[in-house]
């Protein structure tokens, strides 16, 4: 059975939802960012209490095939920007989607819209942003390197974004003594 599971967006999230899929006995043939296969069908009663754990750690179950596919949006982008590879990507963004989702991208947009109030690419300059914060925060790369790893064309570029989206500078970000970061399931 494919069970399709929001707000798992770190290895973290799959582990903890791998947990809850052990303490309720119900045996999994793969977890992913997202999704969870079962060797077996799940009974109703098992599906109520799963929902359960699953809310009680701030995941949800999803059941209607728009919010599904929307998840699964998310969840390619949110892989693509944490691995931090952008720079490698040969596609751009709507091709990557629309490949890695075997979807019409216009389909991907439409729906993305619909559901998140928000377009794809704007949720991708987000996770982008998300990201350089991080990189920032614990001083791991320079700018340049960042603004490389994340696909942008320039420091300009990511620079400009960063100023629009946080209201302040990648320097004064990082002169901060508390960085003000998001988590990527409130994006």
């Amino acid at each position: 059975m494919d069970l399709r599971i929001r707000n798992m967006v770190c290895n973290r999230c799959v582990k903890s939802v791998e947990n809850i899929f052990h303490q309720l006995q119900i045996p999994l043939v793969s977890i992913n960012l997202g999704q969870a296969v079962t060797r077996d069908e799940v009974s109703e009663t098992g599906l109520n209490q799963l929902r359960e754990k699953l809310v009680a750690e701030g995941f949800e179950l999803l059941e209607s095939r728009p919010v599904q596919e929307v998840e699964a949006i998310k969840n390619a982008i949110v892989t693509l920007v944490q691995e931090g590879k952008l720079d490698e990507m040969e596609d751009n963004l709507s091709t990557y989607l629309a490949t890695a989702l075997h979807k019409d991208y216009h389909y991907l947009s439409t729906l993305f819209s619909d559901y998140e109030n928000t377009t794809i690419e704007q949720y991708f300059i987000l996770q982008r942003i998300e990201k350089a914060k991080e990189w920032l925060a614990y001083n791991e790369l320079s700018l340049k390197e960042i603004a490389y790893r994340l696909g942008y064309s320039s420091t300009a570029h990511i620079s400009a974004q960063f100023k629009q989206i946080t209201g302040m500078t990648a320097t004064q970000f990082k002169s901060l003594h508390t960085h003000q970061r998001k988590n990527l399931d409130d994006i």
